[in-house]
């Protein structure tokens, strides 16, 4: 029973950017949580620690929905890589850069993720030797191959 749950483990986070939807929750969670310190902190603080809260948690549902919903890995990839640029600006150095650089790498990983391929190797056993000559045809319009 446990390998099975290793196998069906490793098969769903094989099939979708889970490195990338990981580093972007951790970006997240790292820039939201600074800002909420101690009340008394927050109260000197003002409105400057909402942006960082917001980031945060947009950045975590990008992540979230890079593993939940792979086809759209791309704009998610883009978004948190834009967002953790921003708070760079917008929210103590992107939490101190470690926030903005944790949000940048998972942000690539997410877009430059591709689905699971077919081995090369079975691709070149199935596929034809060569392909088969063009066959000539009429065009009516006079146009030459």
């Amino acid at each position: 029973m446990l390998l099975s749950l290793r196998r069906r483990w490793r098969r769903w986070r094989r099939s979708r950017p889970f490195w990338g939807g990981l580093f972007a929750i951790l970006a997240g969670s790292w820039i939201c949580v600074l800002p909420l310190a101690p009340l008394k902190i927050m109260l000197q603080q003002g409105v400057a620690g909402i942006p960082s809260v917001l980031m945060g948690i947009v950045m975590i549902v990008l992540g979230l929905t890079a593993w939940f919903s792979p086809a759209q890995r791309s704009l998610a990839g883009v978004l948190t890589t834009l967002i953790a640029t921003a708070a760079l600006v917008l929210s103590n150095l992107g939490g101190f850069l470690i926030g903005t650089l944790l949000g940048i790498l998972g942000g690539g990983l997410m877009f430059a993720w591709q689905p699971h391929a077919v081995r090369r190797a079975q691709n070149a056993e199935s596929a034809p030797a060569a392909p088969p000559p063009p066959t000539p045809h009429h065009d009516p319009q006079g146009a030459q191959p």
